[in-house]
């Protein structure tokens, strides 16, 4: 690939922009999730019930505030390191709680195991977002 090239291609995916859309991706599905609960308030209650949460409607609430606020944190910038953390705990305890594959029989374990693994990629992808906020607050 020639140097020109290279420097326009990296001068494009370094956009603004295009980081913006990609931690906007990466907290798609909480924004999603978040307001999905707030809106059906019944539904998140009902969800936090079928994981054995109590008192559910507390936890529900938490729920909603986490995904939230934390995937505004991260998309604005404003503590991003600490929204992300945030995430990647949530996602982390919310997998071990939701994608217990190895209890599961097929063909209902396909299924599980992927989600598992694919929600292990947004965990490292969470705590790769706050280390380079951290570092780069660090070098400036």
């Amino acid at each position: 690939m020639s140097a020109a090239l290279d420097n326009r291609l990296r001068g494009a995916f370094l956009a603004p922009a295009v980081r913006w859309i990609a931690l906007l991706g990466l907290c798609a599905a909480y924004i999603q999730g978040g307001l999905t609960k707030a809106l059906d308030f019944p539904g998140a209650v009902a969800e936090m019930t079928h994981f054995g949460l109590s008192p559910a409607a507390p936890f529900a609430v938490l729920v909603i505030a986490l995904e939230i606020v934390a995937s505004l944190m991260i998309i604005t910038g404003r503590l991003r390191w600490l929204g992300a953390l945030a995430l990647a705990a949530f996602t982390l305890g919310a997998t071990f709680m939701a994608n217990r594959f190895w209890e599961m029989a097929p063909p209902e374990r396909f299924g599980a195991t992927n989600s598992f693994f694919e929600h292990l990629g947004l965990v490292g992808g969470f705590v790769l977002v706050a280390w380079h906020d951290l570092d780069a607050r660090r070098r400036s």
